[in-house]
């Protein structure tokens, strides 16, 4: 399937008061890593919304393993797993320089009908295209 590497460097405002990077902002990582993602696709959620459709997150799970800590640089290794009848990325995070696992984690989106707002059983064709043309 396809991949993308995000890097990343993890920022002071971004710790907790323990001096590691605060749970919440795993979400934002994720999401820069799917960006990362949907625009290797060219159907990034301004394309979805032009094509009709959003695709809201209907589950997501992290698995933490290790802290990142202030300045450390990590890498956000996002893969497509699935994409006919629902959107699912598949996500470990490493540490930059020694590739060691610190996170893992998997988004679920589906499909919905802007102008019906009717949730969709199967991934609607521009997706399906713009995915086969690139695997």
């Amino acid at each position: 399937m396809l991949t993308v590497e995000t890097v990343l460097r993890a920022q002071f405002f971004e710790l907790d008061p323990m001096n590691i990077v605060w749970h919440g902002n795993y979400a934002r990582f994720l999401e820069m890593g799917r960006c990362d993602l949907l625009d290797r696709l060219d159907y990034n959620y301004t394309q979805m919304q032009a094509s009709g459709f959003v695709f809201p997150i209907v589950d997501m799970r992290l698995k933490y393993v290790a802290p990142i800590r202030f300045r450390q640089d990590f890498v956000v290794v996002t893969t497509l797993v699935e994409y006919e009848n629902r959107l699912r990325c598949d996500y470990i995070i490493r540490d930059l320089a020694s590739r060691a696992v610190l996170t893992r984690a998997r988004t679920t989106q589906v499909a919905v009908r802007i102008d019906t707002g009717e949730l969709c059983l199967e991934s609607p064709p521009v997706l399906i295209e713009k995915v086969r043309a690139l695997v």
